[in-house]
């Protein structure tokens, strides 16, 4: 059994077959965690999960994206992505209970976003600010619940290590999904006790030292799909079946065997999301 540690199959990409894709996945023997971007994703989540007695979990939070309204575009995949976002407001109730159902295992996916710059210094303090605030009471719900959480972080690894380590929680934990950051950066993460997110985004940047040098007892696996589909796939939407090309990625860099990579990363994920 392998573990997809950060899916969306909560998404619009998959309105018309998420059902085909869940059963497809497990029958595969591939367990997965949907993640929430924002309120209507995380319940939709939570509610997908509940169908499933195991095998389908969810995280739930608000993407730090989605403090701002607008269209954004992204160049994450083959085609550039068009999105609209709306200025949601974190409601701390409302997220908590929705973690009362027993198929919550994070919060997430939270964080802090400087990607997108609004075009005056500030407006982008304004933006940046109000991104710590909202994480920080993410943060203090996941500390409330005591679950761990799956972290954002886009050219702001600075600002979130220090709100990681200001943050008066000595047993906060979690992930850092899709990390893109610099081997010096991974080790701040891992000194915390952080695990690291491998997906896709390996066919698309060099991050061989990372993998080479993090514990294996550190790594997850996962695909961010329907992002950043791996080339080998054939396919224009990714899927929690496509992690067999992460996990050869990760094998052939460590000099592993895939099983050694299967069997590792599904008990760190076990271990971490309790499941």
């Amino acid at each position: 059994m392998i573990i997809d540690t950060h899916a969306h199959l909560n998404f619009n990409a998959y309105k018309d077959d998420s059902k085909e894709i869940v059963d497809k996945t497990l029958k595969n023997n591939i367990w997965m965690i949907n993640v929430g971007s924002q309120y209507s994703t995380s319940k939709r989540a939570v509610e997908m999960a509940e169908k499933y007695p195991e095998g389908v979990y969810a995280a739930i939070g608000l993407h730090p994206i989605h403090l701002a309204e607008g269209i954004f575009k992204t160049k994450i995949d083959q085609e550039e992505i068009e999105f609209k976002t709306k200025d949601e407001i974190f409601d701390y109730d409302q997220y908590k209970e929705l973690a009362k159902s027993k198929k919550v295992v994070a919060i997430g996916e939270i964080g802090m976003d400087y990607w997108y710059k609004p075009k005056t210094n500030i407006k982008l303090e304004e933006f940046k600010n109000k991104q710590k605030e909202v994480f920080l009471k993410q943060l203090e719900l996941a500390k409330d619940l005591n679950l761990p959480v799956i972290l954002h972080c886009r050219v702001a690894h600075n600002d979130m290590l220090q709100v990681l380590k200001e943050f008066n929680w000595p047993e906060l934990k979690g992930t850092m999904h899709c990390f893109t950051g610099t081997w010096q950066e991974a080790q701040e993460y891992l000194k915390l006790g952080f695990y690291l997110g491998i997906n896709g985004i390996v066919f698309k940047m060099d991050l061989e030292e990372v993998i080479e040098k993090a514990p294996l007892d550190k790594i997850l696996l996962e695909t961010d799909c329907p992002y950043l589909v791996p080339s080998q796939a054939g396919s224009q939407r990714n899927e929690p079946i496509y992690l067999e090309y992460i996990i050869k990625k990760i094998a052939e860099v460590k000099k592993l065997s895939v099983k050694e990579i299967e069997d590792a990363t599904t008990a760190n994920a076990k271990k971490l999301f309790g499941i």
